[in-house]
């Protein structure tokens, strides 16, 4: 007669066993340190500037005593309209910059990720806008972009074309673009465009070589054309990469700061809401407000991020 092997018992659901139990002890000793970092270098900072924003606090609190004023510096916050502006102008930059960056990143991506002679050259030099800091960027067109003795000008007004026995130059006269508010938007939002699309392209540079070719030589074997095979096998399979490029950038661009810094100060109308910030505390020195402004900003950007969680999960069900 032979002995069946008796399974072993199944915990009830929602009990856990004791290794499980040890497990979980262990990986939340494992992340107390990570944890403690995370508190000491985020949370402290954000409890401490939430605190800041019921207060009166200056820049030189010797010589004003600080006091608690509840909310008078959100109702004062609600009404200022150079904020609402700056936010207006920090949205219309996120998306202009976001989008174009996408488009272009992606076109990069999929070339650079086809085979041809020379693709690690052209992989290298696509990120050297990328490596150069920002500040030296910006600083860099803000040069060319001036109408004295900017390159953009000069070649524009050089360059000529005939179309139908008529002359055409491609700038009729030197423009001031930065001082322009009609092209200030353009000129600032080409900058990041132009420094940040190679980073957009590297992310999604990854994703795609994530993708077996083995797909595409399947759908080719069915008679699939390249336009379909990137509609049904490459957007879909990117979608995890598109994403996440696609969040970082937009926080990246609501905080944008130095570039509009350098390109206009403190000009009004041309104010980053980062730079509207700035401008409270250094300059103006109202702590208290400035920490105000700064608690705003976090939580439109956290908007944007819930925004994204949620979209992430409608999608994936």
């Amino acid at each position: 007669m032979s002995s069946v092997a008796t399974p072993a018992p199944i915990p009830p659901r929602g009990r856990r066993t004791k290794l499980q139990r040890r497990q979980t002890r262990l990986g939340w000793l494992l992340l107390l340190p990570a944890l403690a970092v995370v508190a000491f270098v985020a949370i402290y900072p954000l409890g401490k500037t939430v605190y800041q924003s019921f207060t009166n606090q200056e820049f030189l609190a010797g010589l004003t005593p600080t006091k608690w004023v509840g909310l008078h510096n959100y109702h004062a916050l609600f009404h200022d309209t150079i904020f609402r502006d700056a936010i207006v102008l920090t949205l219309k930059f996120t998306a202009i910059t976001v989008g174009f960056e996408f488009v272009l990143g992606l076109i990069i991506a999929l070339v650079v990720n086809s085979s041809f002679k020379g693709r690690g050259l052209m992989r290298a030099v696509m990120l050297v806008p990328w490596a150069i800091p920002t500040v030296v960027a910006a600083k860099m067109w803000q040069w060319m972009l001036d109408d004295t003795y900017g390159v953009v000008n000069d070649l524009g007004t050089r360059i000529h074309f005939t179309l139908f026995g008529w002359h055409f130059h491609l700038l009729s006269h030197s423009h001031a673009w930065i001082a322009d508010p009609s092209t200030q938007l353009a000129s600032v939002s080409a900058v990041d465009i132009w420094k940040t699309t190679p980073f957009v392209a590297l992310l999604l540079l990854a994703g795609l070589q994530v993708i077996p070719n083995d797909l595409y030589e399947a759908a080719s074997v069915d008679g699939a054309s390249k336009l379909q095979q990137f509609w049904r096998i490459t957007l879909p399979l990117l979608r995890p990469a598109i994403l996440v490029t696609l969040i970082f950038r937009t926080l990246d661009a609501l905080r944008v700061f130095d570039v509009f810094s350098v390109f206009f100060g403190n000009r009004l109308g041309a104010q980053s809401m980062a730079v509207y910030d700035q401008g409270a505390i250094v300059q103006d020195g109202h702590v208290g407000y400035g920490a105000a402004v700064s608690v705003a900003i976090f939580l439109i950007i956290s908007l944007f991020v819930v925004m994204y969680v949620t979209f992430v999960r409608v999608s994936e069900q």
